[in-house]
């Protein structure tokens, strides 16, 4: 097997870091991998934001979320464990992961309160559209 690619710390860019976070489930996926406090396998993650989602499609995540030195992942066996690199960015740029984290928390908590607001406007958009 190929080595897997984890970029330098000097080598990891805010641009990279905000890139790999901008889509919802490597988000949700990352959020999860820094609140644990220990390695994650990918399997974890079959279930994520309430939908199945295929390994293939999975492996892809976790390459952007390594790819952009946000996670160091770690062959065992036949599963990837998948830690985070918190610390390192954190000495790099200050207060960046805790905020992004804290703010994926806050759109979830808002998200549940109001029951899912994401399928209500789609629900809404759907009535306004016939």
């Amino acid at each position: 097997m190929r080595p897997l690619f984890h970029p330098s710390i000097d080598d990891v860019t805010v641009e990279a870091i905000l890139h790999a976070l901008s889509d919802p489930v490597r988000v949700a996926i990352y959020a999860q991998i820094v609140g644990a406090g220990c390695p994650r396998t990918c399997s974890n993650f079959v279930n994520i934001r309430e939908k199945a989602i295929p390994k293939s499609t999975l492996s892809q995540h976790f390459k952007a979320l390594r790819e952009a030195g946000l996670i160091r992942g770690e062959r065992q066996g036949v599963e990837m464990h998948n830690t985070s690199r918190c610390a390192e960015i954190d000495k790099r740029f200050p207060g960046l992961i805790a905020a992004i984290v804290k703010a994926h928390n806050i759109q979830l908590a808002q998200a549940a309160r109001n029951g899912n607001g994401r399928k209500r406007k789609v629900a809404g958009r759907r009535a306004r559209n016939r």
